[in-house]
């Protein structure tokens, strides 16, 4: 694939002066592309030209920069198919959750920029005679935007839309796995566009570029999307420069199946649930707890469910599940589904590589189910991002949230009954910051998607994502 350069400063092109990393097609292995990684001081390059531009980007009246978000989503619109393909290609996800995740990222740009005439403060009344109080929403300034390499396009936007829609000015940093939808996004924004240089830029590379966006005292927001400890160890460093954190860190969803559950509908919901992205979603449902009066007719509905499913070549017709994004990410998940057979369980379907001259290179795994659990085990308890589907028979409701909760990770959760009471009680009870009822996964953009405990801290999405990316500055107005 041919590309413009790696980065982009202040409205220029430039290529990495740091090595370059390969790009895999997770179909087959090959390298569909090598862009250079950014070295330290190209890093504090684009945090430079980041601040030159954030002041007169803060002075642009707000209907203005919500029309450059509406023409950013416009130009998403109209390169759909491109930005598609790319995603398709670097992150095997299939054509229709390649569509849905340009769709996705278009109306987070649609809906942040209806914030642009929305942005409101407070005046109080002073404590004196002849005085007011007036709280203004200021932008942060510059906003590190580490994004993941499962939905690359949508999370960028994610990001991108609230903070330029406040004032703020953006560097990204797209996962070295899945960097070319991001650059060819870029690319358009440069051709077609007349956004003042400096309020976007892109810098491309692995950890050592993340970790340089974290270090400078230049960033001002760090928003991060990733893997937990990544996270961790990014709000240690940001502690010393006292830099803001915004971070998602995954999860590990229980799916709660009651016993009066409509099947009809639960099982289509966590088939989806399990495998968009080949389980590669940190909404995902991690972990099936199933009332154990019906867990023999779930569990064999279910494996004819997920038997079914069409896996194959991801830009296909009709695929309804592609390979895993990446070498590293296969291991995992092999290696998670050894170590659940070795503590007891057993394979009800899959386990491995699917079978076919097709899947004989690549990072494929084949839906996987496994039972026979017990709780403690770790495929319980331990992330696994793949296609497989642990399933627990539980006693009750209350041992179903008991063994929900005991987890560190608390970003998604699923609840299936008929019964009123049963999904209050759960709701109630759930230490997680977002339940679906009676449906399978996907945000609204004017939701909030927010993660309890080891998940992260922060939130995106909605007014109070939006919110996330301002400050409020006091004026004590003095008029009597």
């Amino acid at each position: 694939m041919s590309i413009p350069g790696s980065l982009y400063i202040a409205g220029v092109w430039s290529e990495g002066s740091g090595p370059a990393i390969d790009v895999h097609n997770p179909s087959d292995g090959s390298v569909i592309a090598a862009p250079a990684s950014a070295t330290e001081a190209d890093v504090a390059a684009a945090l430079a030209a980041a601040r030159a531009a954030q002041r007169a980007w803060a002075r642009t009246p707000s209907a203005e920069r919500g029309a450059h978000l509406r023409a950013i989503a416009d130009l998403v619109a109209e390169n759909a198919d491109t930005l598609a393909a790319l995603l398709v290609r670097e992150v095997g996800k299939p054509r229709a959750e390649a569509d849905g995740e340009v769709a996705f990222a278009e109306s987070l740009l649609r809906y942040n920029a209806e914030w642009d005439r929305r942005i409101e403060g407070d005046i109080l009344p002073g404590d004196t005679p002849g005085e007011q109080i007036h709280l203004l929403r200021e932008p942060l300034g510059v906003v590190a935007a580490i994004c993941p390499w499962n939905y690359p396009l949508a999370v960028l936007c994610r990001k991108l839309a609230p903070a330029l829609v406040t004032g703020n000015v953006l560097v990204a940093k797209p996962s070295e796995v899945t960097p070319l939808a991001t650059i060819e996004f870029f690319r358009l924004i440069d051709e077609r566009l007349d956004l003042p240089a400096g309020v976007l830029n892109l810098v491309t590379g692995a950890g050592a570029t993340g970790q340089a966006l974290v270090d400078s005292p230049q960033t001002n927001l760090i928003s991060f999307t990733g893997h937990r400890d990544t996270g961790k160890a990014i709000m240690a460093k940001a502690a010393g420069n006292l830099t803001r954190v915004s971070l998602e860190l995954g999860g590990k969803a229980p799916a709660i199946v009651a016993a009066d559950a409509d099947l009809d509908i639960t099982i289509p919901a966590l088939i989806t649930a399990r495998h968009t992205n080949a389980g590669q979603v940190c909404t995902c449902a991690e972990r099936v707890l199933v009332d154990r009066a019906i867990a023999d007719e779930f569990t064999e509905r279910y494996i004819v469910a997920a038997s079914a499913l069409v896996v194959g070549d991801p830009a296909g017709s009709g695929t309804e599940m592609g390979p895993m994004v990446s070498a590293a990410q296969l291991e995992k998940v092999v290696s998670a589904v050894a170590l659940a057979q070795e503590q007891g369980a057993a394979v009800a379907l899959g386990g491995g590589r699917p079978d076919g001259a097709q899947f004989a290179d690549g990072y494929w795994h084949a839906p996987t189910v496994l039972t026979g659990l017990e709780p403690g085990m770790a495929i319980l308890s331990d992330e696994i991002f793949g296609p497989v589907t642990p399933i627990l028979a539980v006693d009750d409701i209350s041992a179903a949230l008991g063994e929900a909760n005991n987890s560190r990770y608390g970003l998604s959760a699923y609840v299936f009954s008929r019964d009123y009471a049963t999904v209050m009680r759960t709701v109630d009870e759930l230490d997680f910051g977002e339940i679906y009822i009676n449906r399978t996964h996907g945000e609204s953009v004017h939701a909030h998607h927010a993660g309890y405990k080891e998940s992260g801290m922060g939130g995106e999405d909605g007014r109070w994502g939006m919110l996330r990316y301002t400050q409020v500055k006091t004026a004590y107005h003095r008029y009597g």
